[in-house]
């Protein structure tokens, strides 16, 4: 697939011109890769979801000025990949946040929306944007997905798969809820202090596969993902002199 040059869409607060107001300290760059760095720091799942019920009302900016394009890079995935699918589909929003997959989901017509969340606070935000049916407080690889087998005809977890999140443990989850002919798009980082997750995550994908659970139709790598909150996250030998880092969208169909 061709990675296409896309923005994040914003709530009323984002960053207009990234370059003009990352001047302004509620834009500040710095500030805003020092608070997302501290994110990826913290690898106890219970501190994490603390952090994000107090990052629910800034998230939306930080991750624009940080040109954050996972949202829209799996839905142009999944859309482009099968484009039948259908306007009237049920899709599960997993680790929804403050609903920025939702809203790219929405843009494009689909409006049968559920999202779940460990936070409180990000639930809240998803809340206001006025987009989900059902929202639900779920921490998935501690609890099941408050879901019947075979709801969804299609589920998505976008940014979620890292240290500290949710565990490679928890994809079987996605897979029970989804229909059979259905959907699952996942997302992950490959900058370099999450390769280690990333391969545990592929052995599991693979493993699935394997089993004939499901079956790998996109596996997209995408190298301007966000910028990288430091010069260590720039993979080596990289020749994007702006400090992206990369990603991956995965897209499998369940057997």
């Amino acid at each position: 697939m061709q990675v296409r040059q896309v923005w994040v869409a914003g709530s009323k607060n984002h960053c207009k011109s990234f370059g003009r107001m990352a001047q302004e300290d509620r834009c500040s760059l710095p500030k805003v890769r020092a608070r997302v760095g501290a994110s990826h720091g913290i690898t106890d799942l219970a501190q994490k979801l603390h952090f994000y019920d107090r990052w629910a009302l800034e998230y939306d900016q930080d991750v624009a000025t940080l040109q954050y394009r996972a949202p829209r890079l799996a839905v142009d995935c999944l859309t482009q990949a099968l484009p039948g699918l259908p306007h009237t589909a049920l899709i599960l929003d997993v680790a929804c946040g403050t609903g920025l997959v939702a809203a790219e989901l929405q843009a494009r017509g689909f409006l049968q929306l559920h999202g779940v969340d460990g936070s409180p606070g990000m639930l809240e935000q998803a809340r206001a944007r006025g987009l989900y049916q059902r929202l639900s407080l779920c921490t998935l690889g501690q609890e099941p997905l408050p879901s019947p087998e075979g709801t969804f005809d299609a589920v998505l977890m976008v940014g979620a798969l890292s240290d500290g999140q949710v565990p490679c443990s928890a994809i079987p989850e996605l897979l029970r809820v989804t229909k059979p002919g259905g959907l699952v798009c996942l997302t992950t980082r490959t900058n370099p202090s999450n390769l280690r997750y990333k391969e545990g995550l592929e052995t599991t994908l693979d493993e699935l596969e394997q089993a004939g659970a499901w079956e790998r139709l996109v596996a997209w790598p995408v190298d301007r993902w966000e910028l990288a909150t430091s010069e260590l996250e720039v993979a080596p030998g990289s020749s994007d002199s702006e400090g992206f880092i990369s990603g991956i969208v995965y897209l499998y169909r369940k057997q």
